[in-house]
């Protein structure tokens, strides 16, 4: 009797568990999807009403396009290393502002790519990010293992992009972009198990966890964005 009353608590938690990981992991992708939806707004806005002439010139970046392309990671960092002096409401309007330079960064792929290729890719990342999502949410392995590899990874094509600008070499540049399709995949269900994993711990009903909600889409929002920027660099047909 007591053994089975034993089993049905454990039954009773690990169902609670997974509910409170659900709803923490749907919050994270509905905040990943509203930044994503935020920076393609913006990037066609710049490109289509010409306020990307004031970032671009024919000779490269203007001196506010340098800003508006090193605003996003500065966004980052304060979102990280400010962390906890941040409420939810201002660690929200940070990822999206962050989501917002980061549409005007990228407005340039709109002269740089047909729109049938921009279209195409976007519609091969988001069905692979659906994909490994799924994979990294109901996958019994644990993925911990493979994440440090990935990181690993992460800062080798880093290092090797920042070698290759001096060195303009083509071939690099298709190799180090094929490494990062593969890094980012990878990543995509590393990141989805870690967020599932939070979410069964603190739910969503505090402010801390609403936080966490938030580096938790801007992760995944990371991924998709490196994954569809490789790709179209593998894939994309330039005009």
């Amino acid at each position: 009797m007591e053994e089975n009353q034993i089993l049905d608590s454990q039954s009773i938690v690990g169902s609670e568990s997974s509910e409170l990981a659900r709803q923490f992991t749907a919050h994270v992708f509905s905040w990943m999807v509203a930044g994503l939806a935020l920076t393609a707004v913006v990037a066609w806005y710049f490109a289509s009403s010409g306020m990307i002439t004031s970032l671009f010139s024919e000779t490269g970046r203007t001196p506010l396009g340098w800003v508006v392309m090193l605003a996003p990671l500065g966004f980052i960092l304060v979102m990280n290393f400010a962390f906890e002096r941040f409420s939810a409401i201002g660690l929200s309007v940070l990822f999206l502002l962050f989501s917002a330079t980061m549409g005007a960064s990228l407005s340039y792929i709109f002269f740089v790519y047909s729109m049938t290729a921009i279209i195409k890719v976007f519609a091969i990342t988001s069905g692979t990010f659906a994909i490994m999502a799924a994979v990294g949410y109901t996958t019994k392995t644990d993925l911990t293992k493979f994440g440090s590899i990935l990181m690993m990874g992460l800062v080798g094509i880093i290092l090797a992009s920042l070698v290759n600008m001096f060195l303009g070499s083509a071939r690099i540049d298709y190799i180090i972009s094929i490494i990062g399709v593969l890094i980012f995949t990878g990543l995509i269900a590393y990141d989805t198990q870690k967020i599932k994993a939070m979410g069964m711990q603190v739910g969503l009903g505090s402010q801390q966890s609403r936080k966490l909600a938030l580096m938790g889409a801007t992760s995944l929002y990371l991924d998709f964005i490196n994954l569809f920027l490789f790709l179209l660099r593998i894939l994309g047909r330039r005009d």
